[in-house]
């Protein structure tokens, strides 16, 4: 038992430490893109928008301008237009409030109450979303220097050139377009289900508890937080395509992100229930680290072994580096997979009638195995071909 916790800890440490190096390098060094190029799009967009404010003698001091670019230059194309839009409409609702309710009171503790309160009602109506405090915000800055119409005019002005100004830069100048983040991603969460499933097969080759089977089935859902970041990432990239002169080659791309994406998805769902199947048997059975004999949680490591390999074998089709290669090798692992399986399957036999718990629970275990091929493959296919579902040939007297 001792020697199974720290085997437990040990592969929790390791794991966390192979998690914090895998989120370095991806925040620090993000393929396919020069570091430093948001930041200068956006650096010139506010200098521009001010220099353009100011010559233009909007005002005598022309800062909405340059917030306005600073705000509206988004990691999209599609993003900042929205943005742009969503800044400009709020600027404009903002200063209609405060005019008329200038033109009516004057400023005062309770028309500036009024002035907050009736801009967020116009905010909500017009469906702002997060550029709805920006209605107070113009409104109040109106209304402060007395809710004159050249005030006003002047403020709208500024946010029009802040927002031209910021969209025109993020057109220009390198509009991105995260492919290759994307396809990072995907390798990403595909190296860190690979790794958990030769994890796993390391400790079911090990002493075995329910403690065990616990650890692995947390380890198996602290992937999700893996998923979400590709399917964030992922998304961007689509995103990024609309607007974009150059998106053609995103959108040429997304069937087989996609494709990929959706098929490791699942698989993680599917190693989670396999991981939920194996701690499950530890309930039926008297002697815990006998739920499964050791040749029995050898065969399941086998299996386990090829499935990691299979699934690290996505990683080049998503990113399209040697598609061919990486499909080929999917085949070549899940092939061994399959031989392994059926040799689990002799192993796990027995009679319904003698041990129907253990009939169910193995018939459970060896169709997550089923479904975690079907998976695989969904993730390694061509995006355009028309998918069937190859399962392995029924023997003549199977087990469950």
């Amino acid at each position: 038992m001792g020697t199974a916790s720290a085997r437990q800890v040990d592969d929790r440490r390791d794991g966390t430490w192979s998690r914090l190096l895998r989120r370095a390098r991806t925040s620090l060094v993000r393929r396919g893109r020069m570091p430093g190029v948001r930041t200068a799009k956006t650096t010139f967009a506010v200098v521009a928008s001010y220099l353009i404010a100011e010559l233009l003698h909007v005002s005598d001091h022309p800062v909405v301008a340059p917030l306005t670019a600073l705000l509206v230059v988004q990691l999209t194309l599609y993003r900042t237009f929205a943005h742009g839009i969503g800044q400009v409409g709020g600027v404009l609702a903002g200063v209609v409030v405060a005019v008329g309710v200038a033109n009516l009171v004057g400023f005062t503790w309770w028309s500036l109450g009024a002035v907050v309160a009736l801009s967020l009602v116009v905010g909500r109506l017009l469906r702002l979303g997060p550029h709805l405090f920006e209605v107070p915000i113009s409104a109040m800055l109106v209304l402060e220097v007395g809710g004159g119409e050249a005030v006003a005019a002047a403020r709208i002005l500024e946010a029009l050139i802040g927002a031209v100004v910021g969209i025109a830069v993020s057109v220009l100048i390198a509009p991105p377009l995260y492919l290759q983040p994307a396809g990072a991603a995907i390798g990403d969460l595909a190296a860190r289900m690979a790794d958990f499933s030769r994890d796993f097969a390391t400790g079911l080759r090990g002493p075995w508890t329910r403690a065990a089977s616990h650890h692995w089935l947390n380890q198996a859902r602290e992937v999700a937080d893996e998923v979400s970041r590709a399917e964030r990432t992922v998304s961007r990239a689509e995103e990024s395509a609309r607007f974009n002169p150059r998106g053609q080659r995103t959108r040429d791309a997304r069937p087989r992100l996609r494709t990929s994406l959706t098929g490791l998805e699942r698989c993680y769902v599917t190693l989670r229930t396999l991981a939920r199947a194996v701690l499950d048997r530890t309930y039926y059975v008297p002697d815990e680290g006998a739920a499964y004999h050791p040749d029995q949680r050898t065969a399941i490591a086998d299996v386990l072994d090829c499935a990691g390999a299979a699934i690290e074998a996505v990683a080049p089709i998503a990113a399209d580096e040697d598609a061919a290669l990486g499909r080929s090798a999917v085949v070549t692992h899940l092939a061994a997979m399959a031989e392994h399986r059926k040799r689990l399957q002799v192993l796990l036999s027995v009679d319904p009638d003698v041990d129907a718990p253990a009939w169910q629970q193995h018939g459970a275990l060896l169709a997550s195995i089923d479904r975690l091929v079907v998976e695989i493959e969904s993730a390694a296919r061509e995006p355009d071909d028309e998918w069937r579902v190859d399962l392995p040939a029924a023997d003549p007297d199977p087990p469950p």
